[in-house]
């Protein structure tokens, strides 16, 4: 009798799939009709064993012609770093906070000068002036910048 749960089984199922294809896409209720589930439980599974510091990156496209895709990735030499600056930040940054950090990135070798520089442009609070909560928003940038930072993408 196999003792693994109906997560296990999934998530065994889909990284098969990505050994071959290192992406894959796929339809949330499709596969919840192949395993018997709700599609909920597909969601719990993608949603905590396909995370970028596991090396996964997942893209969703909601509405009739929707799809989860999920993409394997190599994490970069400062991948758990960066995950863990990330978590650190929360869900305000400010302009001040940004600048330390893109600092601390470069003085890390992680970014170089000229990316510091044009990031900090984007992140200043000029460019932000036309958003009401731009301390929210700027902190969705550097979580998104911080993210993208951690993987190489195979071509």
């Amino acid at each position: 009798m196999d003792n693994r749960n109906m997560s296990d089984i999934i998530e065994s199922y889909l990284k098969e799939i990505l050994e071959i294809n290192h992406e894959i896409e796929i339809r949330r209720s499709e596969m919840a009709t192949q395993f018997d589930c709700v599609p909920s439980q597909i969601n719990y599974v993608i949603n905590t064993r396909f995370t970028v510091p596991q090396g996964y990156k997942v893209e969703s496209k909601r509405g009739g012609g929707g799809y989860i895709r999920i993409v394997k990735i190599n994490l970069v030499q400062h991948g758990n770093y960066l995950v863990h600056l990330a978590e650190s930040i929360g869900s305000e940054l400010t302009e001040n906070d940004a600048f330390a950090i893109l600092k601390q990135l470069y003085l890390d070798e992680i970014i170089d000068f000229r990316e510091k520089e044009i990031i900090l442009t984007l992140l200043r609070n000029k460019p932000l002036l036309s958003v009401s909560d731009n301390n929210t928003l700027r902190a969705h940038m550097m979580l998104e910048l911080l993210e993208r930072l951690t993987y190489e993408e195979k071509e």
